[in-house]
């Protein structure tokens, strides 16, 4: 589920869920939503998963 991957990486990375929203769709209110029931499309979802996978690979260089 998106919104359990997405938690998990907002305690690990100490993001908080505004700026993950405007990073990662441009939205500051998308984590709120989907706690709340939003059913994210497929193309917003995939671009949300690549974001975390980049932004984690791009925190463990180095």
């Amino acid at each position: 589920m998106l919104i359990r991957s997405i938690e998990k990486f907002l305690r690990q990375t100490g993001m908080p869920a505004t700026k993950f929203g405007r990073l990662a769709t441009h939205d500051p209110r998308f984590v709120l939503d989907l706690r709340n029931g939003r059913i994210p499309r497929q193309g917003t979802e995939e671009k949300v998963t690549s974001f975390m996978l980049g932004y984690e690979g791009s925190a463990n260089v180095g």
